[in-house]
Protein backbone atom coordinates (compact mmCIF):
# COMPACT_ATOMS: atom_id res chain seq x y z
CA UNK A 1 0.00 0.00 0.00
CA UNK A 2 0.89 3.43 -0.57
CA UNK A 3 1.39 5.66 2.51
CA UNK A 4 1.50 8.88 3.13
CA UNK A 5 3.17 9.67 6.38
CA UNK A 6 3.05 12.84 8.27
CA UNK A 7 5.08 15.33 11.14
CA UNK A 8 7.93 12.86 10.34
CA UNK A 9 10.93 13.34 12.37
CA UNK A 10 14.41 11.32 11.70
CA UNK A 11 13.65 8.44 14.43
CA UNK A 12 10.03 8.35 13.62
CA UNK A 13 11.83 7.47 9.71
CA UNK A 14 14.20 5.26 11.72
CA UNK A 15 11.80 2.67 13.23
CA UNK A 16 8.81 2.74 10.42
CA UNK A 17 11.57 1.86 8.02
CA UNK A 18 12.56 -1.00 10.36
CA UNK A 19 9.48 -1.87 10.59
CA UNK A 20 8.26 -2.07 6.81
CA UNK A 21 11.31 -4.07 5.83
CA UNK A 22 8.90 -7.00 6.96
CA UNK A 23 5.70 -5.38 5.48
CA UNK A 24 6.01 -4.19 2.09
CA UNK A 25 4.70 -0.72 2.21
CA UNK A 26 5.34 1.95 -0.53
CA UNK A 27 6.06 4.70 2.23
CA UNK A 28 6.72 8.31 1.56
CA UNK A 29 7.62 10.58 4.16
CA UNK A 30 7.14 14.07 5.00
CA UNK A 31 8.51 16.58 7.81
CA UNK A 32 5.44 18.97 7.08
CA UNK A 33 2.37 18.24 9.60
CA UNK A 34 -1.08 17.46 7.67
CA UNK A 35 -3.33 20.28 7.53
CA UNK A 36 -5.55 21.77 4.78
CA UNK A 37 -2.53 23.31 3.12
CA UNK A 38 -0.45 20.32 3.14
CA UNK A 39 -3.56 17.57 2.79
CA UNK A 40 -3.19 17.53 -1.14
CA UNK A 41 0.69 15.95 -0.83
CA UNK A 42 -1.52 12.78 0.05
CA UNK A 43 -3.37 12.78 -3.47
CA UNK A 44 -2.92 9.08 -4.81
CA UNK A 45 -2.11 7.97 -1.61
CA UNK A 46 -4.22 4.97 -0.31
CA UNK A 47 -3.21 5.09 3.57
CA UNK A 48 -2.09 8.40 4.88
CA UNK A 49 -0.37 8.27 8.08
CA UNK A 50 -0.91 10.84 10.94
CA UNK A 51 0.30 11.86 14.55
CA UNK A 52 -1.06 13.35 17.56
CA UNK A 53 -0.75 17.16 16.45
CA UNK A 54 -1.80 17.09 12.68
CA UNK A 55 -5.39 18.18 11.66
CA UNK A 56 -8.12 15.54 11.09
CA UNK A 57 -11.30 17.34 10.81
CA UNK A 58 -13.48 17.36 7.99
CA UNK A 59 -12.10 19.79 5.61
CA UNK A 60 -8.71 17.82 6.05
CA UNK A 61 -10.68 14.33 5.28
CA UNK A 62 -12.60 15.84 2.67
CA UNK A 63 -9.57 16.45 0.69
CA UNK A 64 -7.66 13.08 1.89
CA UNK A 65 -11.26 11.07 0.15
CA UNK A 66 -11.23 12.52 -3.27
CA UNK A 67 -7.24 12.00 -3.45
CA UNK A 68 -8.29 8.51 -3.19
CA UNK A 69 -7.70 7.88 0.79
CA UNK A 70 -9.00 4.88 2.16
CA UNK A 71 -7.26 4.28 5.46
CA UNK A 72 -6.28 6.91 8.22
CA UNK A 73 -3.75 5.10 10.54
CA UNK A 74 -2.70 6.78 13.34
CA UNK A 75 0.90 6.11 14.97
CA UNK A 76 -0.83 7.22 18.38
CA UNK A 77 -3.05 6.23 20.80
CA UNK A 78 -5.09 9.13 20.82
CA UNK A 79 -8.00 10.11 18.53
CA UNK A 80 -9.92 12.94 19.89
CA UNK A 81 -7.88 15.09 16.60
CA UNK A 82 -9.81 12.98 14.48
CA UNK A 83 -13.48 13.94 13.27
CA UNK A 84 -14.66 10.39 13.07
CA UNK A 85 -17.96 11.04 11.68
CA UNK A 86 -16.61 12.55 8.73
CA UNK A 87 -14.39 10.07 8.24
CA UNK A 88 -17.32 7.73 8.90
CA UNK A 89 -19.01 9.31 6.55
CA UNK A 90 -16.62 9.46 3.54
CA UNK A 91 -15.55 5.14 3.74
CA UNK A 92 -12.39 6.07 5.18
CA UNK A 93 -11.46 3.41 8.25
CA UNK A 94 -9.31 4.85 10.93
CA UNK A 95 -6.81 2.95 13.00
CA UNK A 96 -5.16 3.74 16.06
CA UNK A 97 -1.94 2.31 18.30
CA UNK A 98 -4.05 1.69 21.56
CA UNK A 99 -0.94 0.14 24.06
CA UNK A 100 2.94 0.94 22.16
CA UNK A 101 4.23 1.38 25.75
CA UNK A 102 2.04 1.68 28.90
CA UNK A 103 5.21 1.90 30.67
CA UNK A 104 6.87 4.32 29.50
CA UNK A 105 4.15 6.47 29.58
CA UNK A 106 3.42 5.79 33.38
CA UNK A 107 7.11 6.25 34.16
CA UNK A 108 7.50 9.07 32.63
CA UNK A 109 4.63 10.05 34.85
CA UNK A 110 6.61 9.26 38.00
CA UNK A 111 9.91 10.73 36.63
CA UNK A 112 7.86 14.32 37.19
CA UNK A 113 6.30 13.83 40.43
CA UNK A 114 10.20 12.89 41.46
CA UNK A 115 11.48 15.52 39.23
CA UNK A 116 8.97 18.18 41.17
CA UNK A 117 9.07 16.52 44.69
CA UNK A 118 13.15 16.30 45.19
CA UNK A 119 13.86 19.30 42.44
CA UNK A 120 16.45 17.43 40.65
CA UNK A 121 15.95 19.64 37.63
CA UNK A 122 17.01 22.85 40.30
CA UNK A 123 19.54 20.43 41.45
CA UNK A 124 21.16 20.15 38.71
CA UNK A 125 21.44 23.47 37.47
CA UNK A 126 22.21 24.82 40.35
CA UNK A 127 25.61 21.98 41.09
CA UNK A 128 26.27 22.81 37.44
CA UNK A 129 27.38 25.96 38.79
CA UNK A 130 29.22 25.29 41.78
CA UNK A 131 26.67 26.40 43.83
CA UNK A 132 26.22 23.37 46.50
CA UNK A 133 23.46 25.18 48.79
CA UNK A 134 20.20 22.85 49.58
CA UNK A 135 18.07 25.79 50.41
CA UNK A 136 15.04 25.71 47.99
CA UNK A 137 15.42 21.85 47.82
CA UNK A 138 13.34 20.32 50.41
CA UNK A 139 11.20 17.85 49.53
CA UNK A 140 8.54 15.24 50.80
CA UNK A 141 8.57 11.19 50.97
CA UNK A 142 6.20 9.78 48.92
CA UNK A 143 5.42 6.52 51.30
CA UNK A 144 2.69 7.23 52.83
CA UNK A 145 0.92 9.77 50.56
CA UNK A 146 -1.95 9.50 49.17
CA UNK A 147 -2.19 9.13 44.73
CA UNK A 148 -5.01 9.63 43.20
CA UNK A 149 -5.46 8.10 39.59
CA UNK A 150 -7.94 9.33 36.72
CA UNK A 151 -8.40 6.85 34.44
CA UNK A 152 -6.87 3.30 35.32
CA UNK A 153 -6.47 1.97 32.12
CA UNK A 154 -3.07 0.12 30.64
CA UNK A 155 -0.92 3.85 31.62
CA UNK A 156 -3.07 4.33 34.82
CA UNK A 157 -2.66 0.71 36.20
CA UNK A 158 0.95 0.52 35.09
CA UNK A 159 1.01 3.89 37.18
CA UNK A 160 -0.58 2.10 40.04
CA UNK A 161 1.83 -0.92 39.98
CA UNK A 162 4.37 2.07 40.46
CA UNK A 163 3.15 4.17 43.35
CA UNK A 164 2.13 0.92 45.16
CA UNK A 165 5.78 0.39 45.24
CA UNK A 166 7.14 3.54 46.62
CA UNK A 167 4.20 2.73 49.57
CA UNK A 168 1.76 4.85 48.32
CA UNK A 169 -2.33 5.03 49.37
CA UNK A 170 -3.72 5.07 45.89
CA UNK A 171 -7.45 6.31 44.99
CA UNK A 172 -8.63 5.83 41.33
CA UNK A 173 -11.76 7.05 39.11
CA UNK A 174 -12.79 5.30 35.87
CA UNK A 175 -15.57 3.98 34.71
CA UNK A 176 -15.00 0.75 35.72
CA UNK A 177 -13.00 -0.78 38.01
CA UNK A 178 -9.92 -2.70 37.21
CA UNK A 179 -9.39 -5.56 39.30
CA UNK A 180 -5.38 -5.05 39.17
CA UNK A 181 -5.53 -1.86 40.28
CA UNK A 182 -7.77 -2.77 42.91
CA UNK A 183 -5.80 -5.90 44.38
CA UNK A 184 -2.73 -3.03 44.87
CA UNK A 185 -5.44 -1.61 47.63
CA UNK A 186 -6.47 1.61 45.18
CA UNK A 187 -10.35 2.10 46.15
CA UNK A 188 -12.54 3.61 43.38
CA UNK A 189 -13.85 6.80 44.36
CA UNK A 190 -15.54 9.76 42.85
CA UNK A 191 -13.70 12.46 41.44
CA UNK A 192 -14.55 15.00 43.87
CA UNK A 193 -13.50 12.73 46.63
CA UNK A 194 -10.34 11.92 44.78
CA UNK A 195 -9.09 15.74 44.31
CA UNK A 196 -10.45 16.58 47.83
CA UNK A 197 -8.13 13.60 49.46
CA UNK A 198 -5.64 13.24 47.14
CA UNK A 199 -1.75 14.95 47.74
CA UNK A 200 -1.08 14.28 43.82
CA UNK A 201 -3.29 13.76 41.22
CA UNK A 202 -2.24 12.16 38.11
CA UNK A 203 -3.98 11.87 34.94
CA UNK A 204 -4.09 8.89 32.25
CA UNK A 205 -7.81 9.28 30.71
CA UNK A 206 -8.49 9.61 27.29
CA UNK A 207 -9.49 13.48 26.08
CA UNK A 208 -13.36 12.88 25.06
CA UNK A 209 -16.04 15.64 25.01
CA UNK A 210 -16.91 14.49 28.80
CA UNK A 211 -13.39 14.73 30.37
CA UNK A 212 -12.51 17.95 28.11
CA UNK A 213 -11.74 20.40 31.57
CA UNK A 214 -12.18 17.67 33.80
CA UNK A 215 -9.77 19.84 35.85
CA UNK A 216 -11.29 23.43 36.06
CA UNK A 217 -11.53 26.04 38.45
CA UNK A 218 -13.88 24.09 40.87
CA UNK A 219 -11.50 21.02 40.94
CA UNK A 220 -8.54 22.95 41.83
CA UNK A 221 -10.52 24.23 44.44
CA UNK A 222 -11.40 20.93 46.12
CA UNK A 223 -7.62 20.26 46.22
CA UNK A 224 -5.59 20.52 48.92
CA UNK A 225 -3.30 23.11 49.67
CA UNK A 226 0.20 22.96 48.18
CA UNK A 227 -0.90 19.22 46.05
CA UNK A 228 0.92 18.11 43.08
CA UNK A 229 -1.17 17.92 39.57
CA UNK A 230 0.27 15.82 36.49
CA UNK A 231 -0.88 15.44 33.16
CA UNK A 232 0.84 12.95 30.81
CA UNK A 233 -2.93 12.29 29.00
CA UNK A 234 -3.67 15.14 26.60
CA UNK A 235 -3.47 19.22 27.15
CA UNK A 236 -7.32 19.56 26.76
CA UNK A 237 -7.77 17.46 30.47
CA UNK A 238 -7.29 20.61 31.75
CA UNK A 239 -8.22 23.96 32.00
CA UNK A 240 -4.85 25.97 31.77
CA UNK A 241 -5.76 29.49 32.48
CA UNK A 242 -7.29 27.67 35.70
CA UNK A 243 -4.46 25.97 36.63
CA UNK A 244 -1.98 29.53 36.32
CA UNK A 245 -4.37 31.15 38.71
CA UNK A 246 -4.28 27.95 41.19
CA UNK A 247 -0.42 28.29 40.79
CA UNK A 248 -0.88 32.33 41.05
CA UNK A 249 -2.22 31.81 44.69
CA UNK A 250 -0.01 29.10 45.74
CA UNK A 251 -3.00 27.15 46.09
CA UNK A 252 -1.45 24.63 43.77
CA UNK A 253 2.18 23.23 44.74
CA UNK A 254 3.29 21.64 42.06
CA UNK A 255 2.52 21.40 38.09
CA UNK A 256 3.97 18.35 35.80
CA UNK A 257 2.82 18.20 32.41
CA UNK A 258 4.29 16.20 29.37
CA UNK A 259 1.36 17.38 27.34
CA UNK A 260 -0.34 21.60 26.70
CA UNK A 261 -3.84 22.19 25.17
CA UNK A 262 -2.05 24.48 22.79
CA UNK A 263 0.73 22.31 21.77
CA UNK A 264 -0.11 22.13 18.42
CA UNK A 265 2.72 24.14 16.63
CA UNK A 266 5.31 24.28 19.36
CA UNK A 267 5.64 20.42 20.83
CA UNK A 268 8.39 18.38 18.65
CA UNK A 269 9.82 21.00 17.13
CA UNK A 270 13.05 23.79 17.90
CA UNK A 271 11.98 26.86 18.80
CA UNK A 272 15.05 28.20 20.46
CA UNK A 273 15.43 31.19 17.72
CA UNK A 274 12.41 32.64 18.01
CA UNK A 275 10.14 34.39 20.38
CA UNK A 276 7.32 31.83 21.23
CA UNK A 277 3.89 33.69 21.28
CA UNK A 278 1.72 31.69 23.64
CA UNK A 279 1.57 33.82 26.65
CA UNK A 280 -0.19 31.26 28.83
CA UNK A 281 2.84 28.59 28.27
CA UNK A 282 5.63 31.36 29.00
CA UNK A 283 3.70 32.00 31.98
CA UNK A 284 3.57 28.17 33.13
CA UNK A 285 7.26 28.77 32.71
CA UNK A 286 8.25 31.31 34.94
CA UNK A 287 6.88 28.96 38.14
CA UNK A 288 9.79 27.42 39.87
CA UNK A 289 7.27 24.47 40.93
CA UNK A 290 6.01 23.76 37.15
CA UNK A 291 7.57 21.01 35.11
CA UNK A 292 6.94 21.02 31.49
CA UNK A 293 8.22 18.09 28.91
CA UNK A 294 6.97 18.59 24.97
CA UNK A 295 5.22 15.24 24.74
CA UNK A 296 7.99 12.63 25.09
CA UNK A 297 6.27 10.42 27.74
CA UNK A 298 5.95 7.94 24.91
CA UNK A 299 9.73 8.52 23.78
CA UNK A 300 11.21 5.51 24.59
CA UNK A 301 13.07 2.70 22.11
CA UNK A 302 10.61 -0.07 22.75
CA UNK A 303 7.15 2.53 22.57
CA UNK A 304 8.66 3.74 19.18
CA UNK A 305 8.96 -0.18 17.65
CA UNK A 306 5.98 -0.88 18.88
CA UNK A 307 4.05 2.54 17.72
CA UNK A 308 5.76 1.80 13.77
CA UNK A 309 4.99 -2.29 14.04
CA UNK A 310 1.84 -1.74 14.93
CA UNK A 311 0.76 0.99 12.56
CA UNK A 312 1.95 -0.76 9.95
CA UNK A 313 0.10 -4.10 10.88
CA UNK A 314 -2.92 -1.68 11.21
CA UNK A 315 -2.21 -1.16 6.95
CA UNK A 316 -1.45 -4.67 6.17
CA UNK A 317 -4.43 -5.85 8.01
CA UNK A 318 -6.40 -3.23 6.06
CA UNK A 319 -5.22 -4.18 2.69
CA UNK A 320 -5.56 -7.77 2.96
CA UNK A 321 -8.84 -7.83 4.34
CA UNK A 322 -7.62 -10.29 7.14
CA UNK A 323 -9.23 -8.39 9.89
CA UNK A 324 -7.01 -7.91 13.46
CA UNK A 325 -7.00 -3.86 12.83
CA UNK A 326 -7.05 -1.55 15.98
CA UNK A 327 -10.09 0.62 14.62
CA UNK A 328 -11.68 3.53 15.45
CA UNK A 329 -15.05 4.19 15.69
CA UNK A 330 -18.04 6.05 17.38
CA UNK A 331 -19.82 3.95 20.39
Amino acid sequence: MKIAVFSTKPYDRDHLAAANAGAGHELTFFEAHLEPSTAVLAQGFAGVCAFVNDRLDREVLDTLAAGGTRLLTLRSAGFNHVDLDAAAELGITVTRVPAYSPDAVAEHAVGLILSLDRKFHRAYARVREANFSLHGLLGFDLCGRTVGVVGTGQIGRVFCRIMHGFGCRLLAHDLKADPGCEALGARYVSLDELFREADIVSLHCPLTPQTRHLVNAGRLARMKPGAMLINTGRGGLIDTPAVVAALKSGHLGYLGMDVYEEEEGLFFEDLSDTVVQDDVLMRLLTFPNVLVTAHQGFFTREALDNIARVTLANATAFETGEGGMCTVGRG
